[in-house]
């Protein structure tokens, strides 16, 4: 006779959906592109190896966009249309400005969290 906790049926449902997770095409913009080559050139005056260590972190979460995209908040901002971007936090202090369409994640930018956040309005 085999006995399972409540729990442990939540967590075996858990794992099989995780299989069942649609994959998504990450596409990365070019201004996007330039955002991150912009934050790796202005560190690396400071530190390459703390500039490297940057670009591989984003690179790491940007992939991770692959599975559940949706797992991140709406970026709400005024003059944003509502519901259409979504960001995730990166190395503490950027957002990765995305959207979700069909089954592409469009990353449209990364921003320091300190700075303006009026580049992406459209």
């Amino acid at each position: 006779m085999e006995f399972t906790t409540e729990r442990q049926n939540e967590t075996v449902k858990a794992w099989q959906s995780m299989e069942h997770e649609q994959n998504y095409t990450v596409r990365v913009s070019s201004s996007a592109r330039r955002d991150i080559n912009s934050h790796f050139y202005f560190l690396a005056k400071v530190s390459k190896d703390a500039a490297v260590r940057l670009r591989n972190t984003f690179n790491k979460d940007i992939r991770s966009l692959e599975k559940m995209p949706e797992r991140n908040p709406p970026y709400e901002r005024r003059g944003v249309a509502p519901g259409r971007y979504r960001y995730m936090l990166s190395a503490r202090r950027y957002r990765i400005v995305y959207q979700i369409v069909g089954n592409i994640v469009r990353v449209n930018g990364i921003e320091d969290c300190r700075q303006d956040d009026s580049s992406l309005q459209s």
